[in-house]
């Protein structure tokens, strides 16, 4: 029997949770607060486990020809100097898949085109919902509701609904550190192409990775990362000043890169995560993404675990003969120690990187030095094969 589901958020884990259940036969409407798609982050890696669940549900090949092509990577002092340089072909063939490193906004787009239009509302919010024996009665922030077998809370890091479902209140937690990100043109005085380059020091970090499929436009995915309190001003007119200050010294490929960025299109986000869920569901309610498991960008696993989410809910229903209450149970056992590892995980990455004992940073800055790659893609073919789909 096809279950009426209400997906709340039309993010990257809402789109694919609704392309998911579509493909289990069950009606699916997605509601989200923006009025239009404005994909916060220039771009998202999709690691080889997230790749495999796209394409399991059909999507997987556009995603590919449209990313970037990811063949190396390599990290530098901020002076310049070579610490290590490797190629990535030995981890894609031990996982079976190439990560897919790709704009937001086209990612969603691809999702949005598989989920369908007229199955996305846009500019309508949810303000709250009321579990009871026969569904959920979801109440919309311009007095309507809608009833639903099931509700997929997938609306964010700031999620209120996934306090509902708890029964609880979850507070975010300041990992320490600022990230602006942006995308440019990809030229070789920047970075090899089909590299992804960091250079490191001071605690603070820049990246340039591979973000385009079309061989005509190559653009690099940019970030800069840099330890600073909460709640720092925001000024998108002063961008360039206040990057060139923090990194003034550092190689010439990151002052082209300051000299070039566009800052009106650059995001600038304090980096925060949540403390790792004892479950992630309540009654009639699965919450999927960000709002499940917010995690620092270090491992580059948030979309990736929402994507997995996706896949593993769909999957708990189809088991259980759509029994909402055994799914749910299946959801949970299945993800809440998985995507609480990489939280933690992830926050241990962000603290290594960004100076929170002095000490560790400088220890590893050391090892980068002896790195040949084994140990970094061990740790990502462990994460990788950790997936549903191996």
């Amino acid at each position: 029997m096809a279950l009426n589901i209400l997906v709340i958020g039309a993010g990257m884990g809402g789109l694919t949770a609704a392309l998911a259940l579509q493909q289990s036969g069950h009606r699916v409407e997605v509601i989200d607060r923006v009025a239009e798609f404005r994909p916060v982050g220039a771009a998202i890696s999709v690691w080889s486990n997230g790749v495999k669940v796209l394409k399991a549900l059909g999507v997987g090949d556009a995603v590919e020809l449209a990313s970037g092509r990811m063949n190396a990577m390599a990290y530098y002092t901020r002076d310049g100097e070579p610490l290590t340089r490797f190629g990535l072909q030995t981890l894609y063939d031990q996982v079976r898949q190439r990560a897919c490193p790709i704009a937001r906004a086209t990612l969603q787009q691809l999702l949005l085109d598989a989920v369908g239009e007229d199955s996305v509302t846009l500019g309508l919010a949810c303000t709250d919902y009321r579990p009871d024996a026969g569904g959920i009665s979801a109440e919309l922030a311009d007095g309507s509701t809608r009833r639903a077998d099931l509700i997929v809370i997938a609306d964010g890091t700031h999620s209120r609904l996934r306090e509902r479902a708890l029964g609880r209140s979850v507070e975010r937690r300041y990992c320490g550190y600022v990230n602006w990100n942006v995308r440019v043109s990809a030229t070789p005085d920047l970075a090899p192409l089909e590299n992804w380059v960091q250079y490191v020091g001071d605690h603070q970090r820049v990246s340039m990775m591979p973000m385009s499929g079309d061989p005509a436009n190559p653009e690099f995915y940019c970030f800069f990362d840099v330890p600073l309190p909460v709640d720092t001003p925001n000024d998108p007119t002063r961008y360039r000043d206040e990057l060139a200050r923090h990194f003034a010294g550092w190689a010439e490929p990151v002052q082209k890169l300051i000299a070039r960025f566009d800052p009106a299109a650059m995001a600038r986000v304090e980096i925060h995560d949540i403390e790792p869920l004892d479950t992630l569901v309540g009654e009639r309610a699965a919450i999927l993404g960000d709002a499940a498991h917010g995690m620092a960008p270090d491992l580059g696993q948030g979309g990736c675990q929402a994507m997995e989410d996706a896949w593993v809910l769909a999957r708990a229903l189809d088991e259980a003969d759509n029994d909402i209450a055994t799914a749910l149970k299946s959801y949970d056992e299945n993800r809440a120690a998985r995507v609480g590892e990489i939280v933690r995980r992830a926050r241990q990455r962000a603290d290594t990187t960004h100076g929170a004992n002095p000490d560790t940073t400088r220890a590893w800055y050391a090892e980068l030095a002896e790195e040949d790659g084994t140990r970094i893609m061990g740790g990502m073919r462990k994460t990788i094969l950790g997936g549903p789909l191996g």
